[in-house]
């Protein structure tokens, strides 16, 4: 009997650019895939919905391509270590390969599994597929982390560029003996009531999707991608975050693409677009990088001063945001299309939070708690540096007297008002002039345009300009001697 290999899955739920699995074939022995649905990596951040809907339909997806190499995927629920020796008591596995997590839970848990498998006589490897640099290995010149992103960036851009991305296996040798495994639906993953159309309609997980999406945003958006991600309406971003996240594509498979694509048609051209679009590769790898050294900022202020900032917990205008019923439209327009897509345009993400931290003043973490549970691009690293930026409390932060102007915004980003149409049809027959600020267009508009203050679309819940006023008000008390 040849003892085989397992290779443990989890955030990287890819045959492609897989170091894992790569590992293993080159182990020489039989190779059986696992995933572990282990909520303890998570701790206190379990998936939230709008993410388990994802990892539920790429799961299939993969578990669909590993029977086409002559292979399976072997489904476990439970304690990852209990489940791992247990499918190595089964099958005689003599080694475990996976790909890194960086979350602080996920850090514990898998230093545990190694130590144990190796204390048992296991080969147990891990290896970076998710993030171009490890968070170790980019520090500043006092052996310190960074906690601004220009000078981190270009440390990163001054090392060794990312490898060429590993090669699909064309074929996987099966094991003896195959272990018992769960079906995919008793995860219970899916809602139990329906309320995902949205989702199935705007999204198609998986690898091959993972592609597709790339090479549409290089063919028509990149070289244009330092203007068009600003404006919601039209399909100017790569929409690469959520197969980021669970690993169905990788960083290095996305940079040396775009390199290759600079390369052979950038010669003359502008590039600050491709430039742009890798430096929000980079902001990625920071949000890791800070994670990784920062693990309380998920939950706590890197800047402590923001410990004593007076927050105030107002459950009427969480849910009012919440809902997208503020009053402001583009404020409204992305809470909607969260809702009902699972995903928000990066701009409106920034305005949205902005409003959430500084014209209501309700803690930022009822934000991240929010997004956590309804983006389907959820990431632990990734939503907690957003957050932090936007309340001025974390690393590289925008300061907090620096507000988005929900009004000013729209008009600039959205300025025919496409994007609030498609999310606000109450609205969709006001005048541009009128539709961002839906209160100040005169009575005979609003009736002509069918629009009822207060009835069809809320009233401001909050007067832009005297939250400002408050909010640096609340400011100024943490600026003050303790």
């Amino acid at each position: 009997m040849i003892q085989p290999s397992l290779v443990w899955f989890r955030r990287d739920l890819r045959l492609e650019d897989q170091p894992a699995l790569a590992a293993a074939i080159n182990h020489g022995r039989p190779v059986i895939p696992i995933y572990i649905a282990d909520e303890s990596d998570q701790s206190d951040w379990p998936p939230g919905a709008a993410s388990r809907w994802w990892l539920h339909h790429s799961l299939d997806r993969l578990s669909n391509e590993l029977t086409s190499l002559g292979s399976r995927l072997i489904i476990r629920q439970g304690d990852a270590l209990s489940q791992l020796i247990a499918a190595i008591d089964e099958t005689h596995a003599q080694a475990v390969f996976w790909t890194r997590c960086y979350e602080p839970a996920s850090i514990l848990r898998d230093s545990r599994v190694k130590s144990e498998l190796r204390n048992r006589g296991i080969t147990a490897e891990s290896f970076n597929g998710q993030l171009l640099f490890e968070p170790w290995e980019v520090q500043t010149k006092e052996g310190r982390p960074y906690q601004v992103f220009t000078p981190f960036w270009k440390s990163c851009l001054n090392r060794n560029p990312p490898e060429q991305p590993l090669p699909r296996p064309r074929r996987l040798a099966p094991p003896d003996q195959w272990p018992g495994s769960l079906m995919l639906d008793q995860l219970g993953l899916l809602p139990t009531i329906s309320w995902d159309s949205g989702l199935k309609s705007s999204w198609q997980t998986g690898t091959n999707s993972a592609a597709t999406e790339l090479e549409r945003f290089l063919e028509s958006t990149v070289f244009d991608y330092d203007v068009a991600r600003d404006q919601p309406a039209r399909r100017g971003t790569s929409r690469l975050s959520p197969y980021l996240h669970f690993g169905e594509i990788s960083p290095r498979t996305i940079w040396q693409a775009t390199h290759r694509l600079v390369k052979e048609q950038g010669g003359g051209r502008e590039t600050k677009g491709a430039d742009t679009f890798l430096k929000e590769i980079g902001w990625r790898e920071f949000a890791y990088h800070l994670l990784f050294h920062f693990p309380k900022t998920t939950r706590e202020p890197l800047r402590t001063e923001f410990l004593r900032f007076p927050w105030r917990e107002d459950a009427d205008g969480l849910a009012a945001w919440q809902r997208g019923q503020t009053g402001y439209p583009i404020v409204d327009a992305g809470m909607r299309e969260l809702w009902n897509t699972g995903w928000m345009h990066n701009r409106v993400r920034m305005i949205t939070a902005s409003f959430l931290v500084k014209d209501l003043l309700i803690p930022w973490q009822r934000g991240t708690e929010w997004f956590w549970d309804t983006l389907v691009d959820a990431d632990l690293a990734s939503n907690t540096l957003g957050w932090q930026w936007t309340a001025g409390c974390g690393a590289d932060a925008a300061p907090y007297f620096r507000f988005f102007n929900p009004i000013s915004q729209s008009e600039k980003f959205d300025p025919n008002g496409e994007y609030l149409r498609r999310w606000l049809p109450e609205l969709r027959h006001l005048p541009s002039e009128f539709l961002h600020a839906p209160w100040t267009a005169p009575e005979n508009v609003l009736e002509e345009a069918a629009v009822r203050l207060g009835k069809t679309y809320p009233y401001p819940i909050v007067d832009h300009n005297e939250a400002r006023i408050r909010a640096l008000q609340a400011l100024s008390q943490i600026k003050q001697p303790k």
